[in-house]
């Protein structure tokens, strides 16, 4: 499990960092889809400026992840981005290339969460948590 750790963590790092370093390029290496769902939904992120927030994301992730540093945190801060990327390759942008993309993206993100599960053990399993009102961080 080690190994598949560290391969997902490189793979998911540099994977979301060149995604997020692509938008800001002169080059246009960003794809905007090949349907016109899939273009409509990315025109609409960049044009409302959302688009940018998402790509500031998806680099400060990766490199935290390739840094392997706050991982607990970063590799559930990466879980609605994931969820956005899997949607756009399994509903908006259908085909092979976009599947295996969509299920490589969930796939690496539950890897880099697996190791951490003992720390979302306790916010699954209460549906109602104690409450600790106090400005104490201990």
């Amino acid at each position: 499990m080690r190994a598949l750790y560290h391969a997902s963590r490189w793979i998911f790092g540099l994977w979301y960092l060149f995604s997020g370093v692509e938008y800001f390029t002169p080059f246009e290496l960003q794809p905007l889809g090949n349907t016109p769902l899939g273009q409509e939904f990315t025109l609409a992120l960049i044009h409302s400026g959302l688009f940018a927030w998402i790509k500031v994301a998806e680099i400060a992730i990766a490199i935290l992840v390739l840094a392997d540093r706050m991982m607990p945190l970063v590799a559930a801060a990466a879980v609605p981005l994931t969820v956005v990327i899997a949607y756009w390759n399994f509903a908006l942008e259908w085909g092979v290339v976009e599947v295996v993309f969509g299920a490589l993206t969930i796939l690496f993100n539950a890897v880099l969460l697996w190791p951490y599960r003992a720390y979302y053990r306790p916010m699954l399993t209460a549906w109602r948590g104690d409450r600790d009102f106090s400005l104490s961080l201990d």
